[in-house]
């Protein structure tokens, strides 16, 4: 018996050190809830919503600092994702940040370009190519839409283009909801 009491001990501290050694190993970092909400946000990296970026912004709706409509760029379908997910009702976006929009592109002039960098300091996602007195492009596939790059440039050669919508970019448009007729009284002729 006494025999059983020591490896049953011993085992009890093996596996004690094991998951010891495996929470501190294998720690999870960040919020799962966070990484959710993040994966439904749009990456523009534009700050309209208030914060810094996607990532803080995800991180202050999973810990309830912020609400489910701060993100122009995402949208009413953003929204409905967001509130899918929290298992929250959809609501609209919050005119405090912004107003839905098209998806844009941001266009340089190359001519009118002096090359001084400001717009490639001021993109959040690294999708503007130059260098200094040099002239700049926007590539495109990068490029968020954010419009952060067009305020700094000094000689206002960026402008903002709405996507040309091809079959990757198509989405299905949301039906109007059908307008109720008026009722009018028994008798009554409209």
């Amino acid at each position: 018996m006494l025999a059983a009491i020591i490896t049953l001990g011993l085992l009890a501290a093996v596996f004690g050190l094991v998951l010891g050694y495996a929470a501190i190993r294998f720690k999870v970092e960040g919020d799962p809830l966070a990484d959710k909400i993040n994966a439904i946000l749009p990456q523009t990296q534009c700050g309209q919503c208030g914060y810094p970026g996607c990532r803080p912004y995800a991180e202050a709706i999973a810990k309830g600092e912020a609400d489910i409509n701060q993100c122009a760029p995402g949208g009413e379908a953003g929204i409905v994702k967001l509130a899918d997910l929290l298992g929250r009702d959809p609501k609209p976006l919050s005119e405090a940040h912004g107003q839905v929009k098209p998806k844009m592109l941001a266009v340089i002039d190359e001519a009118t370009c002096i090359g001084c960098t400001l717009c490639i300091q001021a993109c959040p996602v690294d999708a503007i190519l130059g260098a200094a007195k040099q002239l700049h492009t926007v590539i495109a596939s990068e490029c968020t839409g954010c419009e952060l790059c067009v305020a700094p440039c000094p000689v206002d050669c960026i402008t903002m283009e709405p996507v040309k919508k091809n079959i990757r970019e198509w989405t299905w448009s949301f039906p109007e909801p059908p307008q109720e007729e008026p009722v009018l009284p028994k008798g009554a002729h409209g």
